[in-house]
């Protein structure tokens, strides 16, 4: 029985395509601006960015002043790319390879975001993985807010299958440690002008 190296996987994705090449790319990541905005965070806010990568969201807090930015990511290979376009203000940024369900943190965090990564987390052991993580990693008046593909988006990313969400099934995988704070379905237009639809949920912990 052959198993996924998911690492391995990722690993290739970035060495073979430009940035501008993935469906997920965006040059301004307006998601993020807008519900780190309506959370009305402090610069100092800790804030990780959960299979970040080499996107754009880093970028903005640096330049909007924030202090304490963690980006996360499976891929050594994204994480070097974007090391190296920051330039000095990488130094800035605490960078971490890791599988979220394998990271490990001393700090919790006050805004934690994730745009399409938890939906790739297709078995119930994972999904149940990362709430357990979430909250414990959480800082007790933080917000997380998760992007996923609608029951309108595709099936498959990169090659792997997906899994979708409506705001139901969402809300009840999360309800043993988080509120949902507010849900919206939001279209992205990908660089080959196809367009796919998420669904963001903001939550914060139980109280």
């Amino acid at each position: 029985m052959n198993t996924f190296d998911k690492k391995a996987h990722w690993e290739k994705i970035y060495s073979t395509k430009a940035l501008e090449e993935f469906s997920w790319y965006q040059k301004t990541p307006s998601s993020a601006i807008r519900f780190l905005a309506a959370g009305g965070h402090s610069k100092n806010a800790r804030i990780l960015d959960v299979g970040g990568g080499d996107g754009f969201f880093a970028d903005h807090l640096l330049d909007q002043g924030y202090t304490d930015v963690s980006v996360l990511d499976l891929s050594s290979v994204a994480i070097s790319r974007a090391q190296q376009r920051h330039g000095a203000r990488a130094s800035k940024i605490n960078w971490i390879v890791s599988d979220i369900l394998a990271f490990s943190s001393d700090k919790v965090f006050d805004f934690w975001f994730d745009r399409a990564v938890f939906h790739f987390l297709t078995t119930a052991d994972e999904t149940k993985a990362y709430v357990k993580k979430a909250a414990h990693l959480l800082s007790p008046k933080g917000e997380m807010v998760l992007g996923t593909f609608s029951p309108n988006g595709p099936k498959k990313c990169s090659g792997i299958p997906v899994k979708q969400y409506d705001e139901q099934e969402i809300e009840r995988i999360f309800s043993p440690y988080f509120k949902v704070l507010g849900s919206e379905r939001e279209i992205h237009t990908t660089p080959f002008h196809t367009q796919q639809e998420f669904l963001f949920t903001r939550f914060c912990l139980n109280s």
